[in-house]
């Protein structure tokens, strides 16, 4: 039994395809079936059910499955003893950030940590926050970076920045004239929000289902972008919230819609967030002493009140 052997396992249990979970271990097929077979024939089991379509696991087979996450996993912690010890900070890294983060973050950040760490190739992906939470757990990416707190058990939560939620209110609307917000000014009903499955929708609804002023009026827009929010509500068909960070990057005349919060002002937690088995825990650290370094010069807000990004919290 070898960690190769137990990797294909893993391939294959995964994709349910021999042919795939080959191109994804960038090996041939016939060399990942025949390392498959001779474990089986080791073990004098059939981990897979190959009349199936897709490929089925047995009942033993799925305990093997598991047994092998574990042992794959402390292999590569092998790795990350022997690296810590040498001070090197290097090799693969794959890094997944929620669409509402990244657009105004990786900027921020990307340059400098492949200047300060070239020996690190940093994969990044775009994803929502489900999909971070699984692939964590998988093992198919090493971090994430998603609003927080998500308070799941085997995820630990590194918090970045707080970042601040800011009003854009266009002229002639019923806040128009007003300095500063108030949660309790919001009417969920005038507020444009980002389509299902953005975490900072979740977060607005929060916030707005804390103030006194409810409206029992459905949702009347919802959008995939802030940048498309801008505009509908310059079209008067509402106001709409941005994170703080997006609100650098707008136009001298957009800014001047943007109305900020009384203190302490709703905000997110930005936090990286990897397996509590802290593998490659070197890079991780390394990520976060960067994007910390640099954020904070970018967001000087302090009294802030940190609304969960999800819902019914």
């Amino acid at each position: 039994m070898t960690i190769t052997q137990l990797q294909y396992v893993l391939a294959v249990a995964e994709y349910q395809n021999f042919t795939l979970a080959a191109q994804k271990s960038f090996v041939t097929q016939p060399t990942l079936s025949m390392q498959v077979q001779k474990l089986e024939d080791e073990l004098d089991v059939l981990i897979f059910d190959r009349s199936k379509k897709p490929i089925g696991i047995t009942e033993v087979g799925k305990k093997i499955v598991t047994q092998a996450k574990n042992i794959v996993n402390e292999a590569e912690r092998i790795k990350d003893i022997v690296d810590q010890d040498k001070g090197f900070i290097g090799g693969d890294f794959t890094l997944g950030i929620i669409p509402t983060i990244m657009p105004t973050l990786l900027p921020m950040f990307l340059k400098t940590f492949i200047t300060k760490y070239p020996k690190v190739n940093l994969i990044i992906r775009e994803q929502s926050t489900e999909d971070l939470i699984s692939d964590i757990l998988e093992g198919h990416i090493d971090a994430g970076i998603a609003a927080t707190p998500l308070e799941i058990e085997f995820i630990k939560e590194r918090p970045l920045y707080y970042e601040p939620f800011v009003g854009y209110v266009p002229e002639g609307h019923r806040l128009g004239k007003s300095q500063k917000l108030d949660p309790s000014d919001l009417d969920i009903s005038d507020v444009l929000l980002l389509k299902d499955g953005h975490c900072f929708r979740d977060g607005v609804i929060n916030l707005c289902n804390s103030s006194k002023k409810r409206s029992d009026e459905h949702f009347q827009l919802q959008s995939g972008s802030f940048e498309t929010l801008v505009n509908l509500s310059n079209e008067g068909m509402g106001m709409t919230l941005l994170p703080y960070l997006n609100t650098l990057e707008l136009d001298t005349g957009k800014k001047k819609n943007l109305k900020h919060f009384n203190n302490p002002s709703p905000a997110r937690e930005v936090s990286l967030i990897y397996h509590k088995s802290e593998l490659k825990i070197q890079i991780t650290e390394a990520l976060r002493d960067v994007i910390s370094g640099i954020v904070r010069g970018a967001i000087a807000f302090q009294d802030v009140k940190i609304i969960s990004p999800v819902s019914g919290k």
